[in-house]
């Protein structure tokens, strides 16, 4: 009995120093970056070059970093995001074009809660800064209308994780709203050249959802077939705005197909730690 009651002691003993160390040992905090493309229809309406509705195709890249935080990786995410889109639109008549190309970045964080075995939930904000150009080939005095906006937005995720068969797939919906922020407009039938000899005043605008409405949402399957994943997925985005008397609706629906990749920065002194917990930001 004696032996007995120091075999257990001593194993209490290391298995308390082990969860010691563990705890002591800093996670590891996996980066998740995707690549895609993104193709698909869209609509174009911008009173300020034309009083008709345009409709065509867009193409988009885009480039995602995500990673949970250091300071709370079990409850904190970050999100990074680049775009870079091109529309071409015809009228309802299909005898004149009009184009659209805009890049836009973002950087938000994200609470999450694990709500059951396989699905978390998260919420947070972000903030977005959005330029572009709409450029009509058939007006001659007056032919491109210039997009420009910051926002501060509410958006989260719902991540849900199983298998087909013995195949690990990710399935997440992320909605993205702007809440406030301000863009630019010019006065009806102001032109460009004004601008350009210095006439400013009155360009930007507070937004908010009286004259600014602007929604993403993406809905995406991550088949992961080891650290690099397949991703297929579709992407709607609505844009409205109305001030000064010109309206303004831009809409996108598409694919989404891409890869998306984990890896993690390590010391070349230190080396991977086998008691380290690993975090993922997604999976």
């Amino acid at each position: 009995m004696k032996r007995l009651l120091i075999v257990l002691s001593v194993l209490a003993a290391v298995i308390t120093c082990r969860a010691a160390a563990t705890d002591s040992v800093a996670p590891l905090r996996p980066v998740l970056t995707v690549y895609t493309a993104e193709f698909g229809a869209s609509k174009i309406a911008d009173t300020y070059l034309s009083p008709l509705k345009y409709d065509g195709l867009y193409a988009a890249l885009h480039f995602e970093r995500m990673q949970a935080m250091r300071f709370n990786p079990d409850r904190w995410v970050m999100q990074l995001e680049f775009d870079a889109e091109v529309d071409q639109a015809l009228s309802p008549s299909r005898n004149a074009v009009m184009w659209y190309g805009g890049v836009d970045a973002s950087w938000g964080m994200m609470h999450r809660w694990q709500v059951a075995k396989g699905l978390t939930l998260a919420a947070g904000g972000s903030t977005a800064l959005d330029l572009g150009c709409r450029y009509s080939m058939r007006n001659g005095n007056n032919p491109a209308s210039a997009r420009a906006a910051w926002t501060v937005n509410a958006t989260g995720y719902a991540a849900w994780n199983f298998n087909i068969g013995s195949l690990p797939v990710t399935l997440c919906y992320q909605p993205t709203l702007p809440v406030i922020g301000a863009f630019f407009a010019p006065e009806y039938g102001q032109l460009y050249y004004e601008m350009y000899l210095g006439n400013w005043d009155g360009l930007a605008h507070a937004a908010h959802w009286g004259n600014y409405f602007e929604m993403e949402n993406v809905i995406t399957a991550d088949l992961r077939f080891s650290a690099t994943s397949l991703r297929i997925g579709y992407r709607n985005s609505i844009l409205s705005t109305h001030i000064n008397n010109i309206t303004t609706r831009m809409a996108t629906h598409g694919i989404v197909l891409g890869l998306t990749h984990e890896w993690v920065s390590l010391s070349s002194r230190k080396g991977l730690d086998a008691d380290a917990r690993i975090i993922s930001a997604l999976y």
